[in-house]
């Protein structure tokens, strides 16, 4: 007697190249897009047109006490390129290759800089938008905020579920939320956190916003303002 053998399981099917490729930007694409952001701040810090604040309720800056360590570094850096190219004089490759080099790096610590000055935190409406320089852009909804609490730390441990984002060595605002929100990393992997640390040069003004914009009772259409 013979049995019949049972059936062959069927194979969950592979995904497909192109759905794979879809999932999310690589991180060749996104280190570029770091680099146009760090250059473009550049150019809006030059013309006074920070970033992303139409339609802003409250705008906090954060870039005010890094300016020293920012223009000490770049002050650094032109120092090297001029001592290089006395040296490298007799060398036209190696002297031009270097000056690129050279050139490029001035230019991105004072984009990274311009970016700390132009993209400030803004509140508008119910919700928080945090950035720092041209790598952190988190849209946080109000009701998502447990607890604001003012707190000046000049030392931050690294912790899962926690985000600190120091200017100049410190943050003076520490956020702490009712549930897990995605702030993604770098190259764009999920980072759940339930912390946010992060710096304002007057966190005081960011303080009392918040609280106004949580405690303010939304408009209804009998308290709303007639045109």
């Amino acid at each position: 007697m013979t049995s019949t053998p049972p059936a062959a399981r069927p194979q969950p099917a592979a995904p497909a190249p192109q759905e794979h490729a879809r999932s999310g930007p690589s991180s060749v694409a996104r280190f570029i897009s770091h680099e146009r952001r760090v250059l473009e701040s550049l150019i809006r810090w030059v013309t006074r047109r920070p970033h992303g604040i139409e339609g802003a309720d409250a705008v906090f800056t954060h870039g005010r006490d890094q300016a020293t360590t920012m223009y000490g570094l770049t002050f650094a850096c032109v120092v090297e390129t001029v001592a290089l190219s006395y040296l490298l004089a007799g060398l036209p490759v190696i002297h031009a290759a270097l000056l690129v080099v050279d050139v490029y790096t001035v230019l991105f610590i004072l984009g990274l800089h311009a970016a700390s000055r132009t993209r400030p935190h803004v509140l508008a409406g119910l919700t928080l938008r945090i950035r720092q320089a041209a790598n952190t852009d988190i849209h946080l909804p109000l009701d998502q905020i447990a607890s604001i609490r003012r707190e000046t730390r000049f030392t931050h441990e690294k912790k899962d579920g926690e985000l600190n984002l120091p200017v100049g060595s410190q943050t003076s605002i520490t956020l702490r939320l009712a549930e897990p929100v995605n702030a993604p990393t770098f190259l764009g992997a999920t980072r759940l956190v339930t912390v946010i640390r992060l710096h304002a040069d007057e966190p005081k003004a960011l303080y009392d916003a918040f609280t106004r914009a949580r405690t303010t009772p939304e408009p209804t259409p009998e308290t709303a303002p007639q045109p």
